[in-house]
């Protein structure tokens, strides 16, 4: 049909406009939020842009979602401002009619939003949890830069070197503070390198001073030395087994259903039927009366839709702290929300209104007492 065409056209118009405004507000925030983690010493600063892509990438379901939303409230509103409703409603179609063309619109955005919640999701977090352990189990030395004070990972060394050689494997005037097992150490070197001995780092210290002290008492031991070695960091794999939730594969999840992986499982499987739902949802909420403002319309939809990933984010901490199984929370939430945008669009399909019964009611109860 001709207005399914022009529907879809308009769906596609205003589904990409406010896709582009989304991921664009998305990346501001992200990058700024990126930048504060990075000035922290959470990321790499080099790597900044990339994470902040896979940031963006775990947010797309979410995303598309939304933009879906607001696509069929504002395509469906404009609709009825323009009253292209009444002619459609005139011609013998009701609101439920609307599912087709706009199911037929929005299937490619929900398979896109499955694979991306399924699949793409708990890759990017992999990737943006690698990076970030990667730069938080980085060398002591590497954390150097020449002429500043600069503090280990463990908190426990206070390193400062006063210039680097060619290489960066070396550095003159070296001073490391460090406090460990009680004990406070402090030893400065003419000069040191990097060295890898036994499957380990070490900064091999020449010409120094070494000054130790036990904390809380007065004994204070000086020595000096000529060559001294520093173990900086170990060269191990890290451990694959201590990996967070949000970056296992759904396949994992399902293979283990703990409470946590049922919990993010629940998180994962919500963002499709949310997406799914929210095209009832779209068609019910845009059922108004044209005289109202679009603005209040679109309004109370961002209010449904947060209340909704709200309810995701507060059931998955309820699945993993046990307080509601898996089946009833996902029952409750996705079916209660199916349920109730059916019956809404159901009342706007057939002009339902909760005075009609009531009157109906009044009467009858007057004609039986005339």
């Amino acid at each position: 049909m001709l207005f399914h065409s022009s529907l879809r056209q308009e769906l596609a118009r205003s589904f990409g406009a406010t896709l582009v405004v989304l991921v664009t507000v998305v990346m501001t925030m992200t990058l700024i939020r990126t930048l504060g983690q990075a000035s922290r010493g959470s990321f790499n600063p080099s790597d900044v842009m990339l994470i902040m892509g896979y940031i963006v990438l775990a947010y797309m379901p979410t995303i598309l979602t939304l933009s879906l939303f607001i696509a069929i409230i504002a395509t469906l509103s404009r609709m009825y401002r323009d009253s292209e409703m009444v002619i459609w409603f005139t011609s013998g179609k009701g609101l439920s009619a609307l599912l087709g063309p706009l199911m037929r619109f929005a299937w490619p955005v929900l398979l896109v939003t499955t694979a991306l919640a399924l699949l793409v999701l708990p890759w990017s977090n992999l990737r943006i949890e690698t990076m970030k352990l990667q730069y938080e189990k980085r060398g002591d030395i590497e954390r150097v830069e020449p002429g500043q004070f600069q503090e280990s990972a463990a908190g426990t060394r206070v390193f400062f070197v006063d210039k680097n050689m060619p290489g960066k494997q070396s550095g003159s005037n070296v001073f490391i503070a460090t406090t460990e097992n009680g004990k406070e150490t402090i030893t400065s070197a003419r000069s040191g390198r990097l060295e890898h001995v036994d499957q380990g780092l070490f900064l091999m210290l020449s010409s120094g001073q070494r000054l130790e002290s036990s904390q809380g008492e007065a004994d204070l031991r000086i020595s000096e030395f000529e060559s001294y070695g520093i173990r900086v960091r170990d060269d191990f794999a890290g451990n694959t087994d201590d990996v967070q939730v949000n970056t296992r594969p759904t396949l994992d999840l399902l293979r283990d259903l703990s409470l946590v992986n049922q919990a993010e499982l629940s998180w994962r499987l919500g963002l499709v039927l949310a997406a799914m739902n929210f095209v009832i949802i779209g068609i019910a909420v845009s059922s108004v009366n044209p005289r109202v403002g679009q603005s209040t319309n679109l309004v109370f939809a961002l209010f449904v839709f947060v209340l909704y990933y709200n309810l995701l984010n507060l059931g998955q901490n309820w699945i993993a702290s046990g307080q509601f199984t898996f089946g009833g929370f996902m029952l409750a939430v996705h079916g209660g929300a199916l349920l109730l945008g059916t019956l809404w669009l159901a009342k706007g399909h057939n002009h339902w209104h909760w005075r009609t019964p009531w009157m109906r009611w009044v009467g009858r109860q007057k004609k039986a007492f005339t």
